[in-house]
């Protein structure tokens, strides 16, 4: 992409964030649109963070004060939130608080953002499990039917990192390790694809086998979960610094890159290509993207390059054909996205089918601020 044609792209998505901010208030988007438009809810879902990372993101571009105040605002509606233990009975604390309220520290020096952010890393320490060694994705802790980890929770860790880093206690660190440990030995199959969900024994912590709870069927590459495979080792590897991890990240994205239809932009499972008439799920894409990127700044300058153009193409790609440039109070950045599709071999319902969701909307603009200059994440 060229550098006007990032401008423009990340122009029109904070356009869309400014023109939102009157329309939801004090209150949140839901995770998924609704024929384009986000339905209006309170902070209580796994999601929010990243209506707050994209207040954040417009006011690192702009310096427009606007931004600032509606994120300020919403870190208090966080930390309200972790003290009252709405909805955190679940492992996605790094989702709803990295991109929040430890953006608003490193931002702004905010210390109700710190606070709110360093219970919510004490509530995600809390659903550790000894036998295993990984933290419970869902469910009551130690609850057999839900003793398992996903693929998403690589993206929970750094908060942890940042935990340990801002309190000086090791325990957040030493805890993330083993479970980012856990995680890579068991999701990553033999084929560097990835599964889902992995269950462990309650009893001994013996692994047992990984299934799928969103992607089509047990077997198959869920396209987001392989995305976040992506972007998770190479978080991974930033931090810890393994060089097995970025090995991981190599073939996952090998991978990822081999099964996209001619346009780039993965069906909702990697089942599906070229000519299925399944739905798209484009926030795979942006988060494939952010996870090149991160990458990319930590090699030597001609592997980076290969994955900067790599992922300068799926933006590309998403800027050219999925890109919303209507700016309608409500409506989301990134359309066709899939948060989940039933399937006769999986566990959900239709939800969000091909509509925006702020994952992708948040991670379409993270990539656009990545692919324009270098930025301290919040993650």
């Amino acid at each position: 992409m060229k550098k006007e044609e990032i401008q423009e792209a990340l122009d029109l998505a904070i356009r869309q964030v400014e023109t939102n901010l009157p329309y939801f208030g004090e209150k949140f988007p839901a995770a998924a649109t609704v024929n384009n438009l986000y339905p209006i809810t309170e902070n209580d879902d796994w999601t929010n963070g990243f209506y707050t990372g994209m207040c954040w993101l417009a006011y690192e571009e702009t310096g427009n004060e606007t931004f600032c105040k509606a994120a300020q605002s919403q870190v208090e509606s966080f930390y309200q939130r972790i003290l009252a233990h709405i909805v955190t009975d679940h492992h996605d604390m790094g989702f709803l608080y990295s991109p929040s309220c430890v953006a608003a520290y490193k931002l702004t020096k905010n210390e109700r953002g710190r606070e709110a952010a360093l219970l919510a890393a004490q509530n995600l320490l809390g659903r550790f499990q000894e036998k295993g060694a990984f933290f419970q994705a869902w469910g009551p802790v130690g609850d057999p039917a839900n003793y398992r980890l996903i693929i998403d929770s690589l993206l929970n860790m750094p908060l942890l990192f940042w935990a340990s880093e801002t309190t000086g206690d090791p325990i957040y660190r030493t805890q993330a390790a083993r479970h980012i440990q856990t995680t890579l030995a068991h999701v990553v199959r033999e084929d560097a694809s990835t599964c889902h969900t992995f269950y462990f024994d309650p009893e001994t912590g013996a692994p047992l086998k990984g299934v799928t709870q969103q992607g089509n069927r047990d077997g198959s590459i869920w396209a987001r979960g392989q995305a976040w495979g992506i972007y998770g080792s190479a978080l991974s590897y930033r931090i810890l610094g393994d060089p097995s991890y970025l090995e991981i990240f190599r073939k996952v994205t090998d991978c990822f890159l081999q099964h996209l239809p001619k346009d780039q932009i993965p069906y909702w499972d990697f089942d599906f290509t070229d000519g299925s008439t399944e739905p798209r799920d484009s926030s795979s894409a942006a988060i494939a993207a952010c996870g090149l990127l991160e990458m990319a700044g930590l090699l030597p300058e001609q592997e980076g390059k290969k994955y900067r153009e790599m992922a300068a193409n799926l933006i590309a790609a998403l800027t050219e054909n999925y890109l919303n440039r209507e700016c309608i109070p409500g409506m989301g950045i990134l359309l066709h996205g899939t948060y989940a599709k039933k399937s006769p071999y999986n566990g959900v319902q239709d939800s969000g089918v091909d509509e925006c969701n702020l994952w992708g909307d948040y991670f379409y603009m993270e990539a656009l601020t990545r692919l324009k200059h270098t930025w301290n994440p919040y993650w």
